[in-house]
């Protein structure tokens, strides 16, 4: 078999931050990486599971909600992958992301999706451990920009 592209990235210099990871067509791959990998400790399930539910429900949502083909978590729980439609600018999908973190981080209210008819693993949720990931992830993109988006090597 051959390798794949996410694991062909240096996982030993990969620093927390949004990148881009592939551009499939009309598709993009953003990597959202929120931990250090093999140095942090891996977010917890309940905090990533809560993560991607208020995440997922912000960008569907927004203005771009046409555009979102997938959001969902690394099984490494390092961090998510967005796949957005080309149609939305880099420029526009790190606001995007960087929005949808600040709504994260203040978020306190019930979790969308999080009812046992909504959700296969409801019990697993930790709004207070996404709260503070979100936050943490506000302070490393703050003044991240376009020419941020490529992968450190």
């Amino acid at each position: 078999m051959k390798q794949i592209k996410s694991f062909q990235i240096d996982h030993t210099v990969l620093l927390p931050g949004l990148y881009v990871s592939r551009v499939d067509g009309d598709c993009v791959t953003y990597d959202l990486r929120c931990k250090k990998p093999n140095k942090e400790p891996a977010m917890s399930t309940g905090a990533m599971h809560t993560l991607e539910h208020l995440i997922a429900t912000f960008v569907r949502s927004s203005q771009y909600e046409n555009s979102v083909v997938y959001f969902g978590p690394m099984g490494c729980r390092t961090g998510f992958y967005l796949i957005l439609r080309d149609d939305v600018s880099k420029p526009e999908a790190i606001a995007l992301v960087k929005d949808a973190l600040a709504f994260c981080a203040a978020f306190d209210d019930a979790i969308p999706g999080a009812s046992k008819r909504e959700c296969g693993n409801w019990r697993d949720h930790d709004l207070l451990g996404a709260r503070a990931e979100a936050a943490a992830m506000c302070a490393v993109l703050k003044n991240w920009g376009e020419e941020n988006l490529t992968y450190p090597e």
